[in-house]
């Protein structure tokens, strides 16, 4: 039976997010013997919060020092609770703390790490982890001989652990935290300029039509954004963007001040995984529809009834101006309808 060592960083609060949960969750599936290894600043209610996943021991890298994201605090504790568990599976959300560490850590280890795994179970009695390639046009499932195995969990490709909690018996690892990294502060938008949210349950995604000429002859890029920026207010949806248009302020175009390639949906995008998706000013092309793989239920607004949302990649297509459709929707999303 193989040796699962579930790794999971604290946030601020204590707490496990959402993304760690779902990797142990997956852990859980695989029915091995589990060991939780946790870093952070405390640990104990974590460790209490998950007390019931049936994890036969739990190691914690605690300290002030492991709660902030830095390379050489972040490896040197995942490197001594690898070591503490000698699991040869390891398991940990990707995000962007521990896919920036791990890699090393598995080098350190004479290991192999595979990221951006979508979902890990057992195929022919050894672990198997399916992932996509050819920019999520192909889908592949492999194994590794390689001990340990570092596989990191795409957020949103399963549903999260949800437990009893209890009290777990915490065994602290001593790691000595020694990094030439200082962190001094940390800087992010107002809540009021949030626009990416992963957990939202629809996806607006914006094409280059909102910076266009209208029907008037001009382009009205404020107006397009203060209609954006409004239905994201109103309705806590994440925003996205074509490639078309995050590139435009490269070519001297007016653009959309909230949008950045950090909002870009396609193949050399984001692939996200709302429940629902709603596309506007977009032709729906194969390359930025790639990005909507995972979305559930798609819905477009085109002024064109041959774009390629028609095509059968949308599941219902509005054809009119999504000027005058956002206008309606934030009329009628304000009035409380």
């Amino acid at each position: 039976m193989e040796k699962i060592l579930f790794l999971a960083h604290t946030e601020p609060d204590g707490a496990l997010a959402k993304p760690a949960l779902e990797a142990l969750a997956a852990a859980c599936s695989l029915g091995g013997e589990l060991t939780v290894g946790m870093v952070g600043a405390a640990a104990a209610d974590a460790a209490d919060r998950i007390a019931g996943c049936g994890a036969g021991h739990f190691l914690a890298v605690e300290g002030e020092a492991f709660q902030q994201p830095r390379y050489a605090t972040d490896a040197a504790a995942a490197e001594a609770l690898a070591r503490a568990a000698g699991a040869g599976l390891v398991l940990a959300a990707h995000t962007s703390r521990w896919a920036r560490a791990l890699a090393g850590v598995a080098a350190r280890l004479d290991g192999r790490i595979d990221t951006h795994a979508t979902r890990i179970a057992e195929v022919n009695g050894v672990p198997a982890v399916t992932r996509w390639f050819y920019r999520q046009r192909m889908e592949g499932v492999l194994t590794r001989s390689q001990r340990p195995w570092f596989v990191l969990l795409d957020p949103g490709c399963s549903a999260a652990w949800s437990g009893t909690r209890g009290a777990a018996t915490v065994e602290r690892v001593p790691v000595k935290a020694s990094s030439r990294t200082t962190v001094t502060g940390r800087r992010a938008p107002q809540s009021g300029q949030q626009t990416i949210r992963p957990d939202a349950r629809l996806l607006f995604v914006a094409g280059a039509g909102w910076t266009k000429k209208q029907p008037d002859g001009v382009p009205h890029p404020e107006r397009a954004e203060q209609l954006i920026l409004e239905f994201l207010r109103a309705s806590q949806a994440s925003l996205g963007g074509s490639k078309s248009l995050v590139d435009l302020s490269g070519e001297g175009q007016a653009v959309l001040a909230c949008m950045s390639h950090l909002n870009q949906i396609g193949q050399t995008g984001s692939t996200p995984r709302h429940p629902k998706g709603l596309s506007t000013c977009c032709h729906g092309e194969e390359p930025h529809v790639v990005g909507w793989r995972f979305i559930t239920e798609r819905r477009a607004i085109n002024l064109d009834p041959n774009c390629g949302w028609a095509r059968g990649k949308a599941d219902v297509l509005y054809v009119a101006d999504a000027f005058a459709v956002m206008e309606q929707v934030n009329r009628l999303l304000g009035g409380g309808a």
